[in-house]
């Protein structure tokens, strides 16, 4: 039985990409019958992210937004799968209008998950236990780490206005489940990294102000701690979830990549021949989380794997994309200075 995929956020960074994975790897590609992307096209949802699948038969976008019922609910009884990438994700905008924030990530959520109860227990038993609703959440709902790393069951102490977004997206989801039997599962990544990310997160933004010979803005003393991980390995296991998964439960995904932000920036700096003069210590944003970490062991054991075992080499990648494709990042920084 083919699948039949409802992508929200699907022309965003990981959305696109997860996209373009399911339709490319033949694991995955083979089981499809057809993707539906919606998204909203906000600031950072970018039709041209998938430019390339015009055309494709098994792909199909509508614009809309995740808080429109009529449109949700009728989208929701044709799909056997929802992955919910459709969020306000950069935490200095959700510091300057957290309302954005929580409309999107919470109110769109509870739209996405009423849309489901109505439409999914109408279901045959058959198709119903292939049924599944990922929502893809983050590694900030643990807030900062000091020690050690965050599993599943850690509390939830978000310290942003994003982040709490997220962590009540992620309850509401839970409460779904136990309330509603909702097939759901939470995903919480690390760090993502690579092509098509919109130049306002910080490797996207210092390989290109370094590629314009602009300065770095690093937070403090760029002694704050993040866990990379490369978009496509997010991807796989975001996909891996979907067929092995455990409904009703949280999944971290990590591919233990700790790093200091100077060292990151400095890293970058290297890669593109930069020189270390372009670094520019700025204060810090309120509430800046010192540390994040993920135990991703939970996950491991259903079997899955990071596929790129050297992450700086998916650094580099990065960076060779972003030269190669100036005209992409160009306009959108021209956008994104006028916000600012």
């Amino acid at each position: 039985m083919k699948q039949r995929i409802l992508i929200t956020g699907g022309a965003g960074f990981i959305g696109s990409n997860f996209i373009r994975y399911l339709l490319s790897d033949p694991r995955f590609a083979k089981k499809i019958q057809k993707i539906v992307n919606l998204d909203k096209l906000t600031y950072s949802g970018n039709p041209q992210n998938l430019k390339d699948l015009r055309g494709d038969k098994r792909y199909s976008f509508i614009k809309g937004d995740i808080c429109d019922k009529e449109l949700v609910f009728s989208l929701v009884r044709q799909c056997d799968i929802i992955v919910n990438f459709a969020a306000e994700s950069h935490v200095d905008r959700s510091i300057r209008d957290p309302a954005a924030f929580v409309r999107t990530n919470v109110t769109g959520v509870q739209v996405l998950l009423d849309g489901v109860r109505r439409s999914w227990p109408a279901a045959s038993a058959s198709r119903m236990k292939k049924k599944r609703f990922i929502q893809i959440s983050t590694d900030e709902v643990y807030g900062s780490v000091v020690t050690g790393s965050s599993r599943e069951d850690s509390p939830l102490e978000p310290n942003s206005p994003y982040a709490a977004s997220k962590a009540a997206a992620d309850l509401l989801a839970r409460s779904y489940y136990v309330t509603y039997g909702i097939p759901i599962l939470i995903t919480r990544s690390t760090n993502n990294f690579g092509p098509y990310q919109y130049p306002e997160k910080i490797i996207p933004l210092f390989i290109t102000n370094a590629l314009e010979d602009k300065t770095l803005p690093v937070y403090a003393d760029g002694s704050n701690v993040r866990d990379w991980i490369f978009v496509k390995d997010n991807c796989d296991a975001i996909a891996f979830l979907m067929e092995e998964g455990v409904t009703g439960e949280v999944y971290n995904i990590s591919a233990g990549n700790e790093m200091k932000n100077i060292d990151l920036t400095r890293r970058i700096l290297r890669i593109v021949k930069k020189p270390e003069s372009l670094v520019s210590f700025v204060k810090d944003r309120p509430g800046h989380d010192k540390r994040y970490s993920l135990d991703a062991s939970k996950l491991f054991r259903l079997g899955w794997r990071p596929r790129s075992r050297d992450s700086m080499a998916r650094l580099q990648e990065t960076v060779d994309w972003y030269r190669r494709n100036q005209t992409w990042w160009r306009r959108l920084k021209k956008r994104q200075e006028k916000f600012w």
